[in-house]
């Protein structure tokens, strides 16, 4: 029996919080969101992408947590974190929540 990809992981925990959808993008990427606010995508296995206000953002390439969106080089804002090992899929699960703890509330009301 083998373990459950990356994405298969991130995918199971992120659509168990209330009010997550998930599904295929318009560039092929496999979306999460809550109502019509994206939280992230992921690329296959291997990269995440987010959007992170600009102080967040920051605060997480300080902590190298995330580096520049490939498609938008040297702007703040739009994130990437690779995802090679387990720790990388916990923190991408974390960034995820970050987003979705950031927009539930106004989704909700």
């Amino acid at each position: 029996m083998t373990s459950p990809s990356a994405s298969e992981q991130i995918t199971a925990e992120v659509t168990s919080w209330p009010g997550v959808t998930a599904g295929p993008g318009r560039r092929g990427e496999f979306a999460f969101k809550v109502g019509h606010k994206e939280i992230g995508h992921l690329h296959g296995d291997h990269a995440a992408h987010f959007f992170f206000s600009k102080e967040l953002w920051r605060e997480l390439a300080d902590e190298s947590r995330i580096t520049e969106h490939p498609v938008f080089p040297g702007r703040i804002g739009p994130a990437a974190r690779r995802i090679e090992h387990d720790s990388d899929v916990r923190d991408v699960i974390a960034l995820m929540r970050l987003n979705y703890d950031r927009v539930s509330p106004r989704v909700a009301a």
